[in-house]
């Protein structure tokens, strides 16, 4: 097909058709009826997405989702690579004994290799979008033809560039025609080049607001650089400068300067009343308090009981005074083996120097207040649990210190071997 003379010295070289449509189904059709005549170099304008457009002009699957999974691919590599340069190859930390590296990687790796994912695939996403699409583009050759202004409220155009193989004024006008265009304009390029280029204004306003978006960057690495006695300036407070206690300094809100006001006289708070005194202190309710032989009603002995007792005796008893009671703990073991004269723990199970004359109350308030180098641990252990580890070494004295006649008959004989 002849090509004619596409160049005009008044109008300017001859850059294509543009053609109006009335509803966008008829842009569709319009489409359709191109992409058969054979045309490759066209494109639809509409002030928003038409469903459907895109298989109509014939538009091939973009190449950008495989572009993103590349993306996201070399984040993750890069992401393990990363961990496994800082842990296993540059610096050997060891956290709670768990391995320098893994492969597959483990839960603990998953959080960088995720974030690294999904940061490259972003940007590829971001950027690759602008690069397959030329932009920014802020200029184009319909821009010159008034009609095109609609593109934005409600026309619907469809435009051929003359540089289409297929392209021909007459023939291409036609086509437009005959499938339905409102008006069919010719649009010519500026003669002038220079009208084409971007404004020297803008080259200037994008090299500024460079250097004004680079401005935060180096206050933030002049901040990490700098030492000061005053706070950084805040521009969002937070809870930076908020009225708070500071260890070893006084705190203004009160004239005494004490942050802990301590309990307010004849107060308590609600459900810690704790008025039985032989459950929470061990004593009884006549005036003056005596020590507690048995057990409040509170604490019924059960096999459940003894175990929760066993439990919390190996947990906050056994490391001085050893699971069996006798005071040989691993804390008294080192106390001995660095030659420290240190006050040692007390035999619990022994006759004369142990808890067994000790009532229970006396008992239960030795582990709630602690005696001599011993501390409390009423703040770590509740009551209930209290009562437990005083049952269980009851059942540690007993067992220790057991008669034969604390034994059946039948059981005393399969205890020392012998045939009952």
């Amino acid at each position: 097909m002849d090509t004619p003379d596409n160049t005009s010295v008044e109008n300017g070289e001859l850059y294509g058709v543009l053609a109006e449509f009335d509803t966008p189904g008829a842009l569709i059709k319009a489409a359709r009826k191109v992409r058969d005549a054979g045309y490759t170099e066209f494109d639809c304008y509409s002030p928003f997405p038409v469903h459907g457009i895109d298989e109509a002009m014939g538009i091939k699957r973009t190449i950008l989702p495989l572009l993103i999974f590349g993306g996201g691919i070399t984040g993750l590599l890069g992401g393990c690579l990363l961990q496994w340069y800082c842990n296993a190859s540059a610096w050997h930390w060891n956290v709670s004994g768990k391995p320098l590296w893994t492969f597959p990687i483990t839960p603990n790796n998953v959080p960088i290799a995720f974030e690294c994912t999904i940061l490259l695939s972003v940007f590829t996403s971001f950027f690759g979008m602008w690069i397959l699409n030329k932009l920014p583009q802020v200029w184009h050759p319909f821009f010159r033809l008034d009609r095109f202004a609609k593109v934005t409220d409600d026309g619907f155009f469809l435009g051929i560039e003359a540089k289409d193989k297929r392209f021909d004024l007459a023939e291409t006008r036609r086509l437009l025609e005959s499938a339905g265009a409102l008006e069919v304009e010719d649009c010519n390029l500026d003669p002038d080049p220079e009208t084409r280029r971007m404004p020297i204004w803008l080259y200037g306003f994008i090299i500024v607001s460079t250097v004004f978006a680079l401005v935060p960057f180096a206050l933030i690495y002049r901040a990490r650089a700098s030492h000061s006695k005053e706070p950084h300036y805040h521009i969002f407070s937070d809870m930076d400068f908020q009225a708070k206690v500071k260890s070893d300094t006084a705190f203004d809100m009160f004239p005494d300067g004490r942050a802990n006001r301590g309990e307010i006289p004849g107060t308590v708070a609600r459900g810690w009343l704790e008025d039985d005194s032989a459950y929470w202190r061990g004593l009884t309710q006549d005036q003056g308090g005596e020590w507690i032989t048995n057990f409040p009603a509170q604490v019924q002995i059960t096999p459940e009981l003894m175990k929760r007792g066993q439990q919390r005796f190996n947990i906050y008893c056994a490391p001085c005074h050893g699971y069996d009671g006798r005071g040989d703990g691993m804390i008294p073991q080192r106390v001995r083996k660095a030659g420290a004269g240190a006050l040692l723990p007390r035999n619990l199970i022994d006759p004369k120097t142990g808890v067994i004359t000790m009532p229970n109350g006396q008992v239960f308030n030795t582990i709630s207040n602690g005696y001599n180098t011993m501390m409390g641990y009423s703040a770590q252990i509740p009551a209930q649990d209290r009562w437990a580890i005083v049952a269980y070494v009851r059942a540690l004295e007993r067992a220790q210190n057991a008669a034969q006649g604390d034994v059946p008959a039948d059981k005393w004989n399969e205890i020392n071997g012998a045939t009952p």
